[in-house]
């Protein structure tokens, strides 16, 4: 769980909201469902015009990468390719493709079977990146749903508060009643800019940081794979990953 993420939303609306107390307004003032239906509603619309399916489906499985994101410990990493290149020098390569059954992670579980297919490391290597590049462009694109919704969503605002303040000024006849139109109005623009800057935009980037994390662990995972392939030394093996500890 990442509680940094959970302490933002909490800060960052919170100040917000308490703000509002602090300088003598309401609540239910800057509480508005029909301006937040036109936001949220007109935000999600544009972005699902500009982005493909299998994009769009795949950022709002990725947000929750937010909270609970994905990526191993490198020191949890480096233990199991210690492990395996234990088993690989004792049992042969070929014992690895039972242990690569035993994984749920389907990189992991391609590049222990590669090996106890017997393929070349160099082949190990360019099959992996590749996969790799695939899927870190793939999660960067998803990420960047969220980067347009931030975008969209405060002109999305405007429109909402010009659509207020026309149906203000259709009532002018009644003049007790333009403040609290007016301001009911403006709402609507408080909460394009108010999602824009404290959600969409911030998880577009909290997820492309979670994705470059991912893809650094797995860039270690085939270090380690192709030194298990090539029957590296443990110690050369922890020395090279070193790195990526650090």
């Amino acid at each position: 769980m990442d509680i940094l993420s959970i302490l933002g939303l909490i800060v960052g609306f919170g100040a917000i909201l308490l703000g509002q107390q602090l300088e003598g307004g309401h609540l239910d003032t800057i509480l508005n469902a029909v301006a937040m239906l036109i936001v949220l509603g007109g935000t999600l619309g544009a972005v699902m015009l500009q982005t493909p399916m299998n994009t769009f489906v795949r950022a709002m499985r990725m947000s929750i990468w937010i909270f609970t994101p994905p990526s191993q410990s490198p020191s949890v990493v480096l233990e199991k390719i210690l492990e395996w290149n234990q088993i690989a020098r004792r049992e042969g390569l070929v014992r690895l493709e039972s242990v690569a059954m035993d994984e749920t992670d389907l990189f992991v579980q391609k590049g222990l079977q590669l090996i106890a297919d017997g393929a070349e490391p160099e082949l190990i290597r360019e099959v992996m990146e590749n996969d790799l590049d695939i899927q870190e462009s793939d999660d960067i694109q998803a990420a960047k749903v969220f980067e347009a919704m931030g975008g969209y969503s405060p002109t999305i605002g405007i429109i909402g508060a010009v659509m207020g303040l026309i149906h203000v000024m259709g009532n002018l006849a009644d003049p007790s009643s333009l403040g609290s139109g007016i301001a009911v109005a403006f709402v609507a623009t408080i909460y394009g800019v108010a999602l824009a800057n404290l959600l969409f935009l911030p998880m577009g980037n909290k997820l492309k940081s979670v994705v470059a994390q991912r893809s650094r662990i797995q860039m270690m995972m085939i270090e380690g794979l192709i030194g298990v392939a090539d029957g590296d030394n443990p110690r050369n093996i922890e020395s090279r990953l070193q790195a990526y500890l650090n």
